[in-house]
C-alpha cells in the first residue's frame, strides 16, 4: 500500500458497477481507501470508506453525469462511456485496466456495405454505442441507421434486424463464435479517472495527491 496522505478535505468518488467494479476496487484498496464494506454489500450505494472520503457506486453511464454535477468530485469510467456520453469533466488519467475496443463488424463471407450500395439502400447498424456509431459514419460519408440495442448486438445480424454491428470487444472471441469479423477499429476504451471541474480548482492539492498515490500503486 502507497504511504503518500490525502489531505484532509472532503471527498466522494462515483466507482462504476459492472466490469470494471472489482479492478477499480482492488486499486482504490492499493491507494488506502478501506473498502471492506464494498466488497461485501452489493446493494448498498454509499460508503464512507475514510475520514471524510465516501465511494458512490452506479451504472457505468451515470459516473460522468454524477461528476459532471458535482454530486462527486472525481469518477472512474471507461473510455468508451465518455466518447457516447460526452459530458463536461475534466479527464485526469488513464487508470490502465479495463482494455479493450470498439469496432464496426460484419457477418463472415459478407460485404453489407457493398451489398447495400448496390441496392442503393441504407446499411442497419446494430449498437449499444449509437452516438460513437453515427459519428464514426458520418466521418466516412456514409448514411446508415442506426439500431439502439442494450442486449446481445450480435444476434442482430444473425436474425436479420441488422446488417453489421459496432461493439466492444476485448479478445473477439465472442465475435468470432458469432461468425462475425471486425472490419474497422473505431476506439480503444480503458478505465479513466476524472474530475468536475469546480472540485479540481477547489481541491486541487487533494485530487493531485489521489493522483499521485495511484501513479505509486501503478508502479508496485
Amino acid at each position: 500500500m502507497v504511504e503518500s496522505p490525502i489531505p484532509s478535505v472532503p471527498l466522494r468518488i462515483a466507482v462504476p458497477r459492472g466490469n470494471l467494479f472489482a479492478p477499480t476496487i482492488d486499486l482504490l484498496e492499493k491507494v488506502g481507501f478501506d473498502v471492506a464494506e464494498l466488497r461485501a454489500n452489493d446493494r448498498k450505494l454509499v460508503f464512507e470508506v475514510g475520514e471524510g472520503r465516501e465511494i458512490i457506486t452506479t451504472r457505468p453511464s451515470d459516473v460522468p453525469v454524477y461528476v459532471e454535477y458535482g454530486a462527486s468530485d472525481v469518477g472512474i469510467v471507461g473510455k468508451d462511456v465518455l466518447l457516447e456520453y460526452v459530458r463536461n469533466v475534466y479527464e485526469l488519467m488513464d487508470l490502465g485496466y479495463g482494455e479493450c475496443r470498439i469496432v464496426f463488424a460484419v457477418p463472415e463471407g459478407r460485404d453489407p456495405e457493398s451489398e447495400e450500395l448496390r441496392r442503393l439502400g441504407v446499411m442497419r447498424v446494430a449498437s449499444k454505442y449509437p452516438a460513437i456509431t453515427r459519428r464514426f459514419f458520418e466521418e466516412r460519408g456514409q448514411q446508415v441507421e442506426v439500431i439502439d440495442l442494450r442486449g446481445s448486438i450480435e444476434l442482430a445480424p444473425q436474425v436479420d434486424l441488422a446488417e453489421s454491428i459496432v461493439d466492444l470487444t476485448s479478445t473477439g472471441v465472442t465475435l468470432g463464435e458469432n461468425n462475425l469479423v471486425e472490419k474497422a477499429e473505431i476506439a480503444r476504451s480503458s478505465a479513466r479517472l476524472v474530475a468536475n471541474r469546480v472540485s479540481w480548482k477547489l481541491k486541487a492539492s487533494t485530487i493531485d495527491q489521489l493522483v499521485k498515490r495511484i501513479k505509486e500503486a501503478q508502479e508496485e
